[in-house]
């Protein structure tokens, strides 16, 4: 994947606080649309974040930036559609306010403009997309989505992982993304 970004070190570690939340996106009848789900199956299962809110939901909505507005740090995870990313990235969000909230296909970027909007203040953002494959309305991750999400928990549940910081390619995965964009 050929990206311009400036890299940030960030672990799992960073959201493990009364103050973070780590929201995954997904619907796990429809094949690795579920890997937000199954990420934070891991996560439930595991030592990490268990300080950290963990909420799991099938699409952001509006009033998640209630939500958002009494977090310090939050971190998204869901599914990828896009052909260039190989298997995850993890991307720092920034409020923007697009024509997402006029549909069920809110983005990420606006559910945060709306929080900066209705509460004056918004949490620090990241998202961790986790490239998919298999999209059909039936339970189970395919192989090759299950090898990427194998790969974002040993990343993350270890040592630091870069956090591409480009807006350009947050503006184009974020609008691929699987929950954010549905």
């Amino acid at each position: 994947m050929n990206v311009c970004a400036e890299p940030v070190e960030i672990q799992l570690a960073y959201f493990d606080h009364e103050d973070c939340l780590v929201y995954g996106i997904g619907n796990d009848g429809r094949q690795d649309d579920g890997l937000g789900w199954a990420f934070m199956d891991w996560l439930e299962a595991s030592a990490h974040c268990c300080r950290a809110d963990r909420r799991r939901h099938y699409q952001l909505q509006l009033e998640d930036a209630d939500l958002l507005s009494y977090q310090r740090r939050v971190l998204f995870v869901d599914a990828s559609k896009d052909q260039d990313l190989d298997t995850f990235l993890i991307s720092r969000v920034h409020p923007r306010l697009d024509f997402s909230f006029t549909s069920h296909a809110l983005s990420i970027s606006a559910v945060l403009a709306t929080c900066l909007t209705c509460f004056d203040r918004v949490p620090e953002v990241y998202q961790l997309a986790i490239r998919g494959f298999e999209w059909e309305l039936q339970t189970g991750l395919s192989a090759a989505a299950r090898k990427n999400l194998e790969q974002a928990q040993a990343c993350l549940g270890g040592s630091s992982v870069s956090v591409a910081a480009s807006e350009r390619y947050l503006n184009t995965v974020e609008s691929k993304l699987v929950g954010g964009s549905r």
